[in-house]
């Protein structure tokens, strides 16, 4: 009875799925170089716990609390409707010859996700069952074959990380199944071909040895539920011989059948993005590859297409660590924009030819003169709890973002920083630094992936936070090495924890496209430091590392007994107490650096902006009695309406609010220029006006709100503001904040019960940036945008408080308490910059682009020298003269004309 059961089994799969002669699709492990990538066809969960050896797939990790291993096919995936299909794979232990165990298993993941989930998602199954996570056809380390499901909701994870184990029982049976077989019986284990053919409904899952065709166990389900007839299809490993060996190793992977599709788009690599600028003639541009081996091809070629012909234009090499290549070409013309291409040929055994891959994109021609507009995100968060494999539980791939940004065109994208979470959805691996950044690489392909449409097209910028670096908070002190002292945490002590190796890979990854940096060498440990300026549609940016030279609060101001930025010591106060010498905030060159910016304007600048990780002021309030804020993420959220009371304004040393003449600096550096601020970090979308002596003496800033976030900041003051407005929301006015920082709250994104689910997404107010600056109107508008907002649907709100509209000149304080100088008369058809030079310091007030008629007003008394130029170089003077209270109403007319002999 038994031989014909296996006879049977053998015919049935070798002849009843149609087409059963030919292979659709194979794997190409066989073909392969030995390294941590697995290929183009394949997300492996994690990175580091797979790699290509000796031409077989090798799942390196089989300790207990990294249960589930997958290693997601994303080009392959399950056709609901289409006749049948047949999955084959070659399964041993990785170490050949060892013994496994009945709580180890390998196999496939079948029907994870399915067409109402986007597959970059899905292919992030694995580790634990839950909503979506498809089906387990696999053979345990004994050759007992099971079908088991992965989409039972068991014990919830935190809202950080899947970390425990995952035993069977987690994983049970689908029932009714028939199971058949003794499995290996005694002695080492063979090498087995686990076999899974499904046909109209039925699914029959063999393992037999590879070598004999002796038929070791069998499962079978009649009439599979609809829900595993679709979605991915993935290999997986579940624990291992030991603990801390190897799992499983796989081979001669192939299907048979039409009731499997494939996707050339799906593809991943081996270029998986590319980010570039344009700045000054000189286009930067790096692609991110994976981790290659030591046999591959360490280098690709940067192509555009001029004239129906496509031209190599620059090469470049692998870098070991962050596995980037970075393409510099100088006099590059942006009037118009022009296709590209990076070409790299992946190596292929056997194959002198190689497979060449060629990642696509436009480098983008510079925007209208009228308007330039900014996307502006940040804080990319992909789990926060309740986990579920569909988009009801994970973020990514942030399609409604991406959408919602791309439908306003923007010119230029910044990406103000937590482009990953150091434990997002998978814990953080520091065995050793090479795990480590494979760990960080893991975790920034799954941003690349998501948002690397939005760059592909046109100029982007990103730079780091502290949780790229894989730290909570940072205070970076100059690039110290963090570490623990009897008192302090790492964190607290201030420098970065991680090696100067492990962050200058990061920032290679995120920031080796912008321009030249700005710094004189490398910081302390030889890390690499990135401020810089770009100048893209008029406007001119200061790109800041506003995190690299601060002092840690803990260390500067001892008295205050800071832990994780937040006072602790009785009766401390942050306004008066706090701002201590010697605490550093943007640190001395970088100081230099930005006022040298504010007052250094090229001839086609009209406007400037300071781009940054986090405000120069402290929007932010906690309950009464809170002390630091790790209540944050349990608080609750209000209704609509609602405005919760017992709320106080804190000080928080994370942010840019401290120390106070560090912030002021860099406020005074930006009004120079009239400059905006964008940036980030605070989870919180806030629009303010900056204030250094008194409120709205200086510019606007925005906080654009997170793309998705876990910590959900609040501004709840008890007070309205000063200069209330009658209409506008209680928190809006006139403040300071807890270091006592002048601010004037104009917007705020508060958390609110929004009635959209899931409600730990929405509820938290993600969303995006847009900032307009409209040259003709010499105007720039702030946008706000809810995540959920629809590409083109005319009903789409922005927050509420937004749009933000002001004149650029807003940005040198308001005007209207500022002292009445002079109106300055020139040619209509010319737009000179107008420079305010202390006649007794020399010390520069102001530069301004402006037109015939300005009426310029000075936030102080005189003497003042009045200086006009066309391109920023060539200065000449106006006039002379010392304006104080005494002249209030006295408007002397000036007038400039170009080719007056300059001044100096």
């Amino acid at each position: 009875m038994r031989i014909g059961w296996m006879i049977g089994v053998v015919l049935l799969l070798a002849t009843s799925v149609p087409g059963a002669a030919e292979v659709i699709m194979s794997d190409t492990f066989a073909k392969s170089p030995d390294r941590t990538w697995i290929g183009r066809d394949w997300w492996a969960n994690r990175l580091q716990d797979w790699a290509i050896e000796d031409g077989r797939l090798i799942c390196v990790e089989a300790r207990p609390a990294r249960s589930v291993r997958t290693a997601h096919w994303i080009t392959r995936y399950l056709a609901d409707g289409r006749t049948g299909l047949r999955l084959s794979v070659d399964i041993e232990p990785a170490d050949a010859g060892k013994r496994a165990g009945a709580k180890a298993f390998a196999g496939f993941l079948i029907g994870a996700g399915g067409d109402h989930v986007d597959h970059r998602l899905t292919a992030q199954v694995h580790h634990q069952p839950a909503e979506d996570g498809g089906l387990l056809a696999v053979m345990d380390g004994d050759g007992i074959v099971s079908i088991r499901q992965f989409d039972v909701t068991g014990e919830v994870p935190g809202s950080w990380s899947i970390a425990r184990k995952v035993e069977l029982e987690a994983m049970p049976m689908l029932e009714p199944q028939t199971r058949d077989g003794s499995g290996f019986g005694e002695g080492p284990a063979p090498k087995v071909r686990l076999v899974a053919f499904l046909k109209d409904g039925r699914l029959v899952v063999t393992a037999t040895d590879a070598e004999t065709d002796r038929v070791y166990s069998r499962a079978e389900v009649d009439n599979l539920p609809e829900r595993y007839l679709d979605g991915g299809i993935a290999l997986v490993s579940h624990r291992g011989p030991t603990d801390r060996g190897r799992g499983f190793a796989f081979e001669n992977l192939s299907t048979v059948g039409d009731g499997i599709r494939h996707s050339f788009d799906r593809e991943l690599g081996p270029v998986i993005s590319a980010m570039y600028t344009i700045d000054d003639g000189v286009l930067k541009m790096t692609a991110q590859l994976p981790p290659l081996g030591p046999d591959d091809n360490q280098d690709a070629v940067l192509e555009i297409k001029r004239d129906g012909t496509w031209q190599a234009v620059g090469n470049g090499a692998l870098d070991p660590d962050s596995r980037t290549i970075t393409f510099r070409v100088d006099d590059w013309d942006d009037g118009t924009a022009v296709p590209y291409r990076v070409v790299y040929v992946e190596k292929r055994l056997e194959e002198a030819a190689g497979w060449p891959h060629r990642y696509q994109g436009v480098i983008r021609a510079a925007p209208d003169p009228d308007e330039m507009v900014l996307a502006a995100l940040n804080c990319q968060k992909v789990y926060t709890g309740d986990l579920k494999w569909n988009h009801d539980g994970l973020w990514m791939p942030h399609v409604e973002t991406v959408q919602g940004v791309e439908s306003h065109d923007p010119d230029l994208v910044f990406f103000a920083g937590d482009q990953i979470y150091e434990g997002d959805l998978t814990p953080v691996d520091a065995r050793t630094t090479d795990t480590g950044l494979l760990d960080y690489l893991y975790k920034w392909y799954r941003f690349c992936w998501s948002f690397r449409d939005l760059a592909r097209t046109r100029p982007t910028i990103t730079i780091p936070d502290d949780h790229d670096v894989y730290h909570g908070n940072i205070w970076g002190a100059g690039g110290k090495k963090a570490a623990r002292t009897e008192d302090l945490s790492a964190q607290d002590s201030g420098g970065y924890k991680k090696s100067a190796r492990f962050v200058n890979a990061v920032h290679r990854t995120q920031v080796g496209h912008l321009p030249d940096t700005a710094h004189p060498g490398p910081i302390e440990r030889g890390i690499t430091a990135y401020y810089t300026d770009l100048d893209w549609g008029g406007v001119s940016f200061a790109i800041l590392g506003d995190r690299m030279f601060k002092s840690s609060p803990a260390v500067a101001v001892p008295a205050g007994q800071f832990r994780n930025g937040w006072p602790q010591a009785e009766g401390f106060d942050p306004v008066t107490e706090a701002d201590v010498e010697g605490a550093e905030l943007l640190g001395p060159h970088q100081e230099a650096f930005l006022d040298e910016w504010a007052v250094d304007w090229d001839e086609d600048d009209w406007a400037k902006a300071v781009l940054s990780q986090t405000l120069f002021c402290n929007v932010a309030t906690l309950p009464e009695g809170a002390r630091n804020g790790g209540v944050i993420p349990g608080l609750p959220v209000p209704a609509p309406g609602d405005y919760p009371t017992g709320y106080r304004v804190v000080a928080d040393g994370d942010s840019n609010g401290w120390p106070q003449s560090g912030r002021n600096r860099a406020v005074e550096s930006m009004r120079r220029g009239g400059a905006i601020h964008v940036c980030g970090d605070q989870h919180l979308g806030s629009t303010v006006q900056y204030g250094v002596d008194r409120h709205r003496d200086a510019g606007w800033a925005f906080c654009v709100p997170a793309i998705s976030n876990t910590w959900p900041r609040r501004w709840f003051p008890p007070e309205p503001g000063g200069n209330h407005k009658d209409g506008d929301p209680r928190y809006t006015g006139d403040y300071r904040d807890g270091f006592g920082n002048l601010m004037t709250v104009r917007a705020v994104a508060n958390p609110v019960q929004s009635g959209r689910q899931p409600s730990n997404l929405y509820d938290r107010m993600p969303g995006w940036g847009i900032i307009r600056f409209q040259r003709p109107e010499r105007r720039i508008v702030m946008e706000c945008w809810p995540r959920w907002t629809r590409p083109g649907d005319p009903d789409s709100e922005q927050y509420p408080g937004w749009p933000v509209r002001f004149k650029v000149y807003e940005g040198y304080g308001d005007q209207r308490t500022a002292y009445p100088v002079a109106v300055i008369e020139c040619d209509e058809s010319i737009e000179p910059l107008l420079r305010v030079r202390h006649s007794d310091t020399g010390e520069i007030e102001s530069v301004r682009r402006i037109r015939s008629g300005y009426p310029l007003r000075t936030r102080d008394v005189g003497p003042w020298d009045l200086e006009a130029s066309i391109d920023g170089v060539e200065w000449t003077t106006l006039g002379t003269r010392e304006w104080g209270p005494k002249h209030r109403g006295e408007l002397r007319s000036l007038r400039y004309e170009p080719g007056t002999p300059p001044s100096r």
